[in-house]
């Protein structure tokens, strides 16, 4: 049986128990061919009432939100049609530094556009990584779709996203969702092959929009793959904290256990909390943004992310105008 780990907030694991229920259900039999996410575009949406989320959000209820990628190993228990093999990951963790054995993430600088993502999905408040890119209503984040619905369920509420979080400093402020966006591939069978999701943010009290205020990368689909990544998050299961950024460079390659997520994966220990940070084409936090981070294995030292075809782009098209 192979474990795996969720990449939001640790590595996630699923019992024996569970593994087998979902076998017995047909779960990892039959799996469909790999996709390579071109097929037919379908978006789903909801639009928020934004009153009261960032007053919600009190230092206190950031430090205990849990790891947002929880919800990914959630979804696949609910009848995934891929593999019962999928990710959950470890519970949020106080453990400071990282002290002891050396990681693969390397520690980053604030960035403007990258920041975590707090929201509130089944009475849980949860914490996930974000990225703000550019838009035609320069209101745009990208994140994981677990972290925007639960994939099939519901949609997050008191959702906020914080750009630049550091050590509990949100120095541009807390940016409302007024609307969120999913595949309908992720909010209505939380197929980990569409695993991203889009959030748009209200202006800020001075009527600036997000990307006019912290920036905002470019996008880019339908790419070749194997490509070389920067990705960005805030883990904060140990060994580390969720304090801070982190960052793993790679070349991208697909994953051997579950072909049918047509993902790729780069070498990357960042663990629960990083959930829905960006994926760089090249070196640094400069290049376009070309996925997000959405699970990983036990044991093994590698993040995926979904591949951006037509369907995340017309999830794009959709969120950017809106």
């Amino acid at each position: 049986m192979t474990r795996t780990r969720s990449l939001a907030s640790g590595l996630l694991t699923f019992s024996a128990a569970a593994v087998l229920a979902l076998t017995s259900a047909g779960g990892a039999s039959a799996a469909p061919a790999p996709s390579d996410g071109h097929e037919a575009p379908s978006v789903a949406g909801v639009t928020l009432n934004a009153d009261g989320a960032a007053d919600y959000w009190t230092p206190e209820r950031m430090q205990s939100a849990v790891s947002g990628d929880t919800l990914a190993g959630k979804a696949l228990g609910r009848g995934n049609r891929s593999s019962a093999a999928l990710v959950e990951k470890g519970k949020p963790s106080s453990t400071k530094g990282t002290k002891g054995k050396p990681t693969i993430a390397q520690s980053e600088n604030p960035v403007s556009h990258i920041g975590k993502v707090f929201f509130t999905m089944g009475g849980t408040n949860y914490v996930c990584s974000g990225n703000a890119v550019a838009s035609t209503n320069g209101s745009t984040v990208a994140t994981a779709g677990h972290c925007v619905n639960e994939g099939p369920g519901a949609y997050a509420t008191n959702f906020v996203f914080v750009p630049a979080y550091d050590n509990g400093a949100a120095p541009y402020g807390k940016w409302t969702a007024r609307a969120l966006y999913a595949p309908t591939q992720w909010a209505s069978n939380g197929d980990m092959t569409y695993d991203t999701g889009f959030a748009v943010v209200n202006t800020d009290s001075n009527g600036d929009r997000l990307t006019d205020v912290v920036g905002g990368s470019g996008t880019a689909f339908n790419q070749a793959r194997g490509l070389t990544y920067t990705s960005y998050g805030y883990p904060q299961a140990s060994p580390f904290n969720g304090t801070s950024l982190f960052s793993c460079t790679g070349t991208a390659t697909d994953d051997p256990n579950n072909p049918q997520f047509g993902t790729q994966g780069i070498p990357c220990d960042m663990t629960g909390g990083s959930s829905g940070g960006p994926w760089f084409i090249g070196i640094g936090s400069d290049g376009v943004q070309n996925s997000i981070n959405s699970y990983g294995y036990n044991g093994s030292a590698v993040m995926y992310g979904p591949y951006w075809g037509k369907v995340i782009q017309a999830t794009f098209n959709s969120a950017a105008k809106s």
